[in-house]
Formats: C-alpha cells, structure tokens, sequence
C-alpha cells in the first residue's frame, strides 16, 4: 500500500485506535491531518508520525468528539488550505458508555447518538465535496456491538448500528461519483476505551482476561490490527470494496455469544 501524495484526515489522533491509525498511515507516505482535544498528546503523535514518515502533519485541536458544527468546518477549512485536498477521511473519534434498558437514560441516548453518530455523519458531509474531486474514501469506525447484540451496552451498540447503517446508505450515494464508503468493527483492542466507560483497572484486567476466550484467536487485538485495516480499505488496492462493515476481532462475531 501507498498513499504517497494522499492526504488523511484522521479525528480522535490523540490515543488508541486513532493514534495508531496515524502511525501506520505514517509509514505509508501519507500526509496527515491529526484531530484530537488533548494538544499534549496530539503533539506527541504528531512528532512520532514526523519521525516514521519523515512529513509533518497538520496537528487541530477540536472539541472532544468533533461535534460542534463550527469545529468540523475549521477542521476541513483547514485541510484543505493546508494541503489543497483530501483523499481519505478516518472518522475514529468517539467514546462508549454502560446501561441497559433498565439503567440507561435519554440523556446518555442522547450522548452516544451526538459523539458516535451526528459527529460523523456531520463531518463526511463537509468532507464529501472535497473528496468527489478526489475520488477519494471514508473509513467511519464502528464496532462488534454494531453487528452483534451484547448486554448492558444499549446506547453504544445502537449508535454503532447506526454507523454500519450510515455506511451503507452513504456508499450507494456516493458510488455513483466513485467515492466509497466502509467501515471497520473491532472487537476487544487493547486501549484506554473500557477504562473511560467506567472500569478500574482490576476490573479491566479481568474483562481483558475473560475477552480472550470470547475471541476465536484467543486472544484480544492492538491498535495496529485495526490500523492496518482502516489502511487496506482506505487503499487503491481496495477500490472495488464499498458499503462494507469490516469485523477486526478475531472472529468474535462468528462465534456463538457467551
């Protein structure tokens, strides 16, 4: 894969899946845009991708999960000043949540639909224009719980949905002008997601543990798998894969629920 002389914009840079994503892109050739809340540690992705892939990318400081309006315009007002294009956008940033039925609230509803589901779908229309010219991509990053069904994770699985939804809808809408449009859903990565949902870190550990047998490789995923295959969609070589939901999770969704 190559993405010399192809811009990418990548939200939620700062950590996790998003800070990996860019590194690999890094090691492509890619020139980046990096979004995130936490100035400190986008700059440090942003010094470890300058390192890997010998450019500079443009660092943008955003609201948390990219879900002011005001926000997204300067983001992409500022790709394309920057670098005069887009080619391929990441949308990787958002959070989860715990709740079922009984212990959710409209209030947390409301949350994962508007940092989940409305940033993204916000972000690509802005993006769209910019990547028709382009023929360039989207890669929205969804989730297991978008194709399967777990307890106590009402709000979050059905935003993830949502994004798998988004994907398809907006891949026939786009095909026409050769822009296509996937997805990719992990399974348990190693990362702070699970600790920002609520877990101490013992409690971490052992749902960490148990997650290895849930998996059919036995084992949980890194950053990187997911990042390598944000990358193989996002790439030429993938041109005729559009409307896809990618499950990156060591078979977890063949596997019979337990």
């Amino acid at each position: 894969m190559d993405f010399q002389s192809k811009v990418v914009l990548i939200t939620g840079a700062s950590s996790g899946i998003g800070a990996a994503t860019a590194v690999y892109f890094a090691g492509l050739g890619a020139d980046l845009v990096l979004a995130a809340r936490n100035e400190a540690n986008l700059t440090k992705v942003g010094q470890e991708c300058e390192k890997v892939g010998k450019r500079k990318p443009l660092l943008v400081v955003t609201d948390p999960y990219v879900t002011k309006e005001e926000d997204n315009e300067r983001l992409i007002s500022r790709t394309i000043e920057h670098f005069k294009k887009l080619d391929v956008l990441v949308n990787n940033a958002g959070r989860g949540c715990a709740g079922s039925i009984e212990t959710t609230s409209l209030e947390q509803f409301d949350d994962m639909m508007s940092v989940n589901v409305r940033s993204t779908y916000n972000l690509t229309m802005l993006a769209v224009p910019h990547l028709i010219k382009t023929k360039g991509n989207v890669v929205n990053l969804s989730s297991i719980a978008g194709i399967r069904s777990f307890s106590n994770f009402l709000a979050y699985s059905m935003a993830k949905a949502a994004i798998d939804q988004f994907t398809r809808c907006a891949a026939l809408d786009l095909a026409p002008k050769q822009v296509r449009v996937n997805a990719v859903n992990p399974g348990f990565i190693v990362s702070n997601f699970h600790r920002e949902v609520g877990m101490d870190e013992e409690t971490y550990k052992a749902y960490m543990e148990r997650s290895k047998g849930t998996h059919a490789l036995g084992r949980v995923g890194e950053g990187h798998e997911v990042a390598a295959a944000i990358a193989f969609l996002a790439a030429d070589t993938a041109s005729f894969i559009t409307g896809v939901s990618l499950p990156v999770d060591g078979g977890k969704h063949a596997m019979c629920p337990r």
